[in-house]
């Protein structure tokens, strides 16, 4: 079973924070938007885990569990 890791994971966090706030420099609400669903179609890829992804879905939304697979 796969489980989706919460505890804090990222070497430099707040260098990740500035990189995703750099990545909407200059960009519209919608191109923003546009931004934000291809990098999570990327590393949802990267995952490949089905999953994974629907507890992080879940979570994301504040469910208390991501529905079974």
């Amino acid at each position: 079973m796969s489980k989706l890791n919460t505890m804090p994971n990222l070497v430099r966090p707040d260098d990740l924070y500035e990189r995703l706030i750099r990545l909407h420099d200059g960009l519209s609400d919608a191109e923003s938007a546009v931004v934000n669903a291809k990098l999570i179609l990327l590393l949802a890829n990267h995952i490949g885990d089905l999953e994974v992804i629907q507890q992080s879905i879940a979570l994301a939304r504040g469910d208390q569990a991501a529905p079974a697979v």
